[in-house]
């Protein structure tokens, strides 16, 4: 359900439904063979959060992660936050390698000694001892949402973030836990008179006081927070008109963006719709620099898709270390690859028959009709069931990870070749 590398990309952080983090970690690489990469294992697994009850309102929280994001590193210890529905919490990841012996009020049990059998002092010594991986909870961050939460983002001044659910965007101190600042408040006084709820949020990565915000609406909202305390109003909106010929029941529902990224350089916001992704410039509001289409072939399908509710599938995206190449999800457990350099795209499958380890993924094709050529996929036979809505990109290599239902798929780059 949730999927975070961290800011080096050693680490890979996975949040399910049940409540579990499973933390993996990337392998050192062997020296007898150039080409062997680190492969990721399984670093650390902990219980993040648990089924709760709100008796105020008779309803049950799921324990179901929702979003991780990492601190970037500060010593040692890592640090990471997670989001279920309500609650957010702050975790530290450390390394346990050295443990004291000799103490003198102790034996070696723990248990204390009785003093009166004290007769010498002994300096206390670490002696080595099996790595253990030891995580533990910080801080907890509750009460601050009455709806459910959809993002949380970390400031670039490593002592903030925000939270954002369906009308509010919160702002938090690290270190503080009772309260929280409004930032953004969408709640009409009248709740009949609601038209469009937030759906993602993230701040900038290098200005601390710029965020962006995604709409139900197909819009985004970038707010300076120098601006004013309260960021309802906007410091620019980022909006495409709609063409009147492709108007149709479904056009406010496939407009509703699902994911919104910053580039690594800040420049430009990556956001996902249902059909398309597009790149926006922060400094061209009226219209997306590039629009991809993932998957075209199923505007014909959009009757089907809304009564099984696939329609509101929200799938996220992904910038590659460079900002040259975009990732998202697709149905048939299928990911789309979009070079904005050279404009080739790619759609590739992450699937056990397709993805034995060390094997080379072949590009697939949807047919839509028409002549179908050898190993194309009719739009017919595509299992709406199997769908990758989460994925990540390695911060500085070719390395992709992708959550296909209950598997996680780790692909990269062959050595010396390029993204196809």
């Amino acid at each position: 359900n949730a999927i975070s590398f961290n800011q080096t990309g050693e680490l890979l952080a996975t949040g399910d439904k049940g409540g579990r983090v499973v933390i993996f970690q990337r392998e050192p690489e062997c020296n007898n063979e150039p080409y062997c990469q680190g492969e990721y294992n399984v670093y650390s697994t902990f219980q993040s959060h648990e089924p709760e009850f709100d008796y105020l309102k008779s309803l049950e929280i799921e324990e179901k992660i929702n979003k991780i994001r990492w601190l970037p590193q500060q010593n040692a210890a890592h640090f990471l936050l997670s989001t279920n529905d309500k609650t957010i919490k702050l975790w530290k990841v450390s390394e346990r390698d050295k443990r004291p012996e000799g103490y003198n009020l102790k034996d070696e049990e723990g248990r204390l000694k009785d003093v009166s059998t004290v007769t010498s002092l002994q300096v206390p010594v670490l002696k080595p001892m099996d790595l253990m991986v030891e995580v533990s909870p910080r801080r907890v961050f509750a009460n601050a949402h009455t709806y459910h939460v959809n993002s949380i983002s970390v400031n670039s001044d490593c002592e903030t973030y925000m939270s954002a659910d369906d009308l509010r965007i919160n702002l938090w101190h690290l270190a503080i836990t009772d309260r929280s600042f409004n930032i953004v408040d969408i709640k009409p006084a009248n709740m009949e008179e609601l038209t469009e709820v937030i759906t993602a949020a993230e701040f900038h990565p290098h200005h601390c006081h710029l965020f962006v915000y995604s709409s139900s609406k197909g819009t985004l909202r970038l707010c300076d927070m120098r601006a004013a305390a309260l960021c309802d109003k906007h410091a620019k909106l980022f909006e495409e008109p709609e063409d009147p010929s492709n108007r149709s029941f479904f056009s406010e529902i496939i407009s509703s963006i699902s994911d919104v990224k910053f580039s690594h350089s800040g420049r430009y916001l990556l956001t996902r719709d249902y059909l398309t992704v597009k790149v926006w410039d922060l400094n061209m509001e009226n219209k997306p620099m590039e629009t991809y289409q993932v998957h075209d072939y199923l505007r014909s399908k959009l009757c089907s898709l809304y009564e099984n509710d696939c329609i509101f599938d929200k799938f996220e995206c992904a910038w590659n270390g460079s900002d040259s190449v975009i990732m998202t999800g697709a149905y048939n457990n299928f990911f789309r690859m979009f070079d904005r350099n050279t404009k080739r795209d790619v759609t590739l499958e992450a699937s056990r028959e397709s993805s034995k380890p060390r094997a080379v993924l072949k590009p697939r094709r949807v047919c839509a009709g028409g002549k179908r050529r050898k190993d194309d996929i009719s739009v017919d036979s595509l299992d709406f069931t199997k769908k990758i809505l989460h994925t990540a990109w390695h911060p500085a290599e070719n390395i992709i990870a992708i959550a296909a239902t209950n598997n996680l798929y780790i692909f990269q780059d062959k050595v010396n070749s390029e993204m196809h």
